[in-house]
């Protein structure tokens, strides 16, 4: 009977730790997608704030990433009609070191489709691009 019960515990045990393991990666993804969704509704400042950096950085600075990801649209708008549409293909977590990856997908206007890695670090509970 212990046997039985030791065995019954340890499953819940086990399988309570995967459950958990693939919501957090569920949510490295989700949080990716969100972020390159305000850079599709061009939120750009909403995009840079995406960003970690370990401290605040010049305002300067600020408007310049602003400029890039605006650039990046112009650029993806030019060669591929733009990015009409983003999913989430898989994402990945390392709860040892705070880390992720979300692999999105990006549908173009002209049909094309192309897989991006979005390395993803947790800072205070939230998850950031790095």
């Amino acid at each position: 009977m212990k046997k039985v019960l030791f065995f019954l515990c340890f499953s819940c045990l086990l399988f309570g730790c995967k459950k958990q393991e693939k919501d957090a990666a569920e949510i490295v993804g989700k949080t990716a997608k969100i972020y390159y969704d305000y850079l599709l509704h061009d939120d750009y400042a909403a995009f840079v704030d995406g960003s970690f950096r370990p401290d605040s950085i010049p305002s300067s600075y600020r408007e310049q990433l602003i400029d890039n990801a605006k650039m990046f649209i112009a650029q993806q708008n030019k060669e591929h009609q733009g990015i009409k549409e983003i999913t989430i293909r898989s994402a990945t977590i390392d709860t040892l070191h705070h880390t992720g990856n979300a692999f999105l997908m990006f549908s173009y206007g002209d049909k094309t489709k192309e897989q991006v890695i979005v390395p993803m670090v947790e800072r205070g509970g939230v998850w950031y691009m790095r």
